[in-house]
C-alpha cells in the first residue's frame, strides 16, 4: 500500500455528545440496513450504475485477453506476407476501445449515481438537522457545540465514502476477481485458479486482521483530535473571556498538550500502518512469484504461449493494484460506519418534549393563560431540586401579569414552560392552558407561534440588522421591518450606521452593545405580532432614558394583548395589572402595585431596597 494511503478520519464524538445506547451497540449491518431506505428511492439508478460496472468490468478483463493474441499475432516467420503489416491493426484498434471502453463506462457509473449519493447525503443530513431543532433545551444545554458539528459534518461525509468504497471500489474489485478467476481457471488449468484464491484470502485476512488491531490505535487518535477541536471551538466562542482574564497563553498551551498527544497518536498509528503496507506487499509479490513461475514453465513446456504469459501477469496487476488500496477502503469503510452510525445515533436522540398523538393547532380566542398548580423541577428525580411549588395564577386575556422575585426565584422557568422548552409532569406536575387547552396537547409549532418574547439575554445571528429583525417573521418587507425597528427606537441608530440595514452584527450579535441587542430583539417581537407577549427583563440593559421611551412603547403594544412580564427591577411593572411576587417557586403575595405596598409585606421591602439604592 503506497504511503500516500494513510487518509486520516475525522475525530470521534466528543465526550457527552456520544449516542443513545441502542445505538452504540449497532452492529455495522444495522448501520447499513439503516442507510438503505435512503438509497431505495434511487433504485434504477443504482441498477443503471451496476450494469455500468458490470460492462466496465467485462471490458476491463478483456483488455488482457486482447493483449495475448496482440502479442501472439506478432509471432511471425520473416518473409511470410503478413509480415509486412507491422502491427495487426484491427487488434490495435479493438485494445485501444476496450481502454476507452473501460473508462467511459466507469464514468458512466459515477455520473448515473452521483444524484443518488447526494440526494441521500442531503437527506439525512435535513432529518437530522430537523430533528436537533426538535430536542429539548436540556439537550442543546447539555451538549458539545464543536463534536456535535463534527459528528454531522463526519456523518454527512461517511454516505460519500460507504458509497464510493464499495459500489466504487470494492464491489467492482470483488465482481473483476469473480470474473479472473474464472477465466484463469476454463483457459489455463486449475492451478492458476488456486493461487489467486489462496493469495487473495491470505490478503483479506491479514489486511482485516491487522486493522481491526489498528483501530484502537485510530479510535484514541479520534478521541485526542475530538478532545482538541471541542476545547479550540470553546475558547474561540469565549473570545472576551479570554482577554478579560489575559489567559491567551493558558489557552494555547491547552491546545498545544492535546496537539502533542495527537502527534504521538498519529505516529503509533503511521507505524502500524507501515506494518500493514509490508505484509500486504510480501503476500502480492510471493503471489506474483507463483503464478509467472507456473506460467513461464507452461511457455518453456510448449503448453502456453508468449501472449499466455504476459495475459496472466497483465491480469496479476490488474486485480492487485485496487487490492494494494484495500487496506485504506477497509478502515475508510469501518471509519464511515462509525460516523454514520453516530450521526444516526443523534437522530435517535429522545425528545423529552414531542407532540402528543393527534396534537391539534392552537386555537387562540381570547388569550388568557393559566397555571395551574404547577410543580416543577428540571431534574424530576429525587436528587432534583424542585423549582416550582404547587404555583397558580391568571393571565386574562388582554391583560398584563407581572412575576417578580429574587434570583432563583423560578421566574424565566415559567416563560420555558409557556414556550414548552421543557413539559410539567403528566401526573402531579399540574397544567398550563391557554384559553383553557392544555399546552401539551397541542402543537408545538401553533402555541410557539402564538407567543413573542424578548429575552433577557438576547443572541443575534452573524447576519444584517435587517435578517435578525426579519426573524420575527420571515418574508417581511423592509418597510415592515423599519416600522418594527421605529417603534423598538432603534431606527435612527441602523440609518446611522455606514451599511444601515445591512450591517454586520457579529457572532452572536457582539458588534452590537447589550441595549442594541435587546432592542433589535423588541424590534423582532414587534414585528412576529402575537397575541400572547413574555418580556423577560426586556429592558435590562437599556440606560433610564431609553428605558422609559420603551417601556411605554411596550405598554402600547401590550394593549390588548395577554402580557407575561418577568422583571428584578420593580419601577418597570408599576402599571401591571397585577403582580406576582415568587420567592422559592411559590406565589408569597399577588396584587396591583398600589395594593403590594399597603400591604407593607414582601413585595414592599423589595421596593423600598430598590427605591434606596436608586437614590444612594
Amino acid at each position: 500500500m503506497p504511503p500516500h494511503s494513510t487518509v486520516s478520519a475525522g475525530p470521534a464524538t466528543a465526550p457527552g455528545n456520544t449516542a443513545d445506547g441502542a445505538a452504540a451497540g449497532r452492529s455495522d449491518w444495522a448501520t447499513l440496513a439503516k442507510l438503505l431506505p435512503y438509497l431505495w428511492r434511487y433504485r434504477w439508478r443504482v441498477g443503471l450504475a451496476l450494469g455500468f460496472l458490470l460492462m466496465a468490468k467485462g471490458a476491463n478483463v478483456s483488455v488482457p485477453v486482447l493483449l495475448k493474441y496482440l502479442i501472439d499475432s506478432l509471432s511471425l516467420k520473416p518473409g511470410e506476407p503478413a509480415a509486412l503489416l507491422v502491427v495487426p491493426v484491427g487488434l490495435l484498434v479493438a485494445y485501444g476501445l476496450l481502454r476507452l471502453s473501460t473508462s467511459l463506462f466507469t464514468e458512466l457509473r459515477e455520473l448515473i449515481f452521483a444524484k443518488a449519493t447526494e440526494g441521500t447525503a442531503r437527506s439525512i443530513s435535513l432529518q437530522v438537522f430537523r430533528h436537533l431543532h426538535a430536542l429539548s433545551l436540556r439537550f442543546h444545554l447539555e451538549r458539545q457545540t464543536g463534536g456535535m458539528t463534527r459528528d454531522i459534518e463526519r456523518g454527512t461525509r461517511a454516505v460519500h465514502s460507504l458509497i464510493s468504497y464499495s459500489l466504487y471500489s470494492i464491489f467492482p474489485t470483488l465482481v473483476e476477481v469473480l470474473m479472473v478467476l474464472t477465466l484463469l481457471g476454463w483457459k489455463f488449468d486449475a492451478a492458476f485458479a488456486w493461487i489467486t484464491l489462496a493469495a487473495l484470502a491470505c490478503y483479506i485476512t491479514f489486511t482485516i486482521t491487522v486493522t481491526e488491531w489498528r483501530t484502537q490505535f485510530r479510535k484514541e487518535m479520534n478521541e485526542i483530535d475530538s478532545t482538541a477541536h471541542s476545547r479550540a471551538i470553546d475558547s474561540l466562542l469565549n473570545y472576551e473571556t479570554v482577554k478579560y482574564f489575559n489567559n491567551e497563553d493558558f489557552e494555547a498551551g491547552r491546545y498545544d498538550e492535546n496537539l502533542e498527544k495527537l502527534r504521538r497518536a498519529a505516529l503509533k498509528s503511521q507505524r502500524t500502518l507501515s506494518l500493514l503496507n509490508t505484509g500486504q506487499q510480501l503476500i502480492i509479490a510471493a503471489a506474483l512469484i507463483a503464478m509467472l513461475w507456473r506460467a513461464t514453465q507452461g511457455v518453456v513446456e510448449g503448453r502456453l504461449t508468449l501472449g499466455d504469459l504476459v495475459m496472466v501477469n497483465a491480469f496479476m496487476i490488474q486485480l492487485y493494484i485496487p487490492l494494494n488500496f484495500l487496506g485504506v477502503m477497509y478502515r475508510e469503510i469501518k471509519q464511515a460506519l462509525t460516523d454514520l452510525d453516530k450521526m444516526f445515533g443523534l437522530m435517535e436522540k429522545h425528545r423529552e418534549v414531542d407532540d402528543a398523538p393527534g396534537a391539534l393547532p392552537l386555537q387562540v380566542s381570547a388569550g388568557t393563560v393559566r397555571f395551574e398548580n404547577v410543580q416543577f423541577a428540571y431534574d424530576p428525580g429525587a436528587a432534583g431540586r424542585p423549582i416550582l411549588h404547587d404555583l397558580s395564577f391568571e393571565i386574562p386575556a388582554g391583560k398584563t401579569v407581572a412575576v417578580v422575585g429574587p434570583s432563583g426565584a423560578g421566574k424565566s422557568t415559567l416563560a420555558r414552560l409557556l414556550y414548552r422548552f421543557y413539559d410539567v409532569a403528566p401526573e402531579g406536575g399540574g397544567r398550563i392552558t391557554i384559553d383553557g387547552q392544555d399546552i401539551r396537547l397541542v402543537t408545538q409549532a401553533s402555541l410557539r407561534q402564538a407567543i413573542g418574547i424578548v429575552p433577557q439575554d438576547t443572541v443575534l445571528f452573524n447576519d444584517t440588522v435587517q435578517y435578525n429583525i426579519a426573524y420575527g417573521r420571515p418574508g417581511a418587507t423592509l418597510e415592515e421591518v423599519q416600522d418594527a425597528a421605529r417603534a423598538a427606537h432603534i431606527h435612527d441608530f441602523i440609518t446611522h450606521t455606514p451599511k444601515g440595514y445591512d450591517t454586520m452584527v457579529g457572532e452572536r450579535g457582539l458588534k452590537l452593545s447589550g441595549g442594541e441587542k435587546q432592542r433589535v430583539a423588541i424590534a423582532r417581537t414587534l414585528l412576529k405580532n402575537p397575541p400572547i407577549l413574555i418580556f423577560d427583563e426586556a429592558t435590562s440593559a437599556l440606560d433610564s432614558a431609553n428605558e422609559r421611551a420603551i417601556q411605554a412603547e411596550l405598554r402600547a403594544v401590550s394593549q390588548g394583548k395577554t402580557a407575561l412580564v418577568i422583571a428584578h427591577r420593580l419601577s418597570t411593572v408599576v402599571d401591571a395589572h397585577e403582580i406576582v411576587v415568587l420567592e422559592a417557586g411559590r406565589a408569597v403575595e399577588r396584587g396591583a402595585h398600589a395594593e403590594l405596598l399597603a400591604r407593607g409585606g414582601r413585595y414592599a421591602q423589595m421596593w423600598r431596597l430598590q427605591q434606596s439604592a436608586q437614590d444612594g
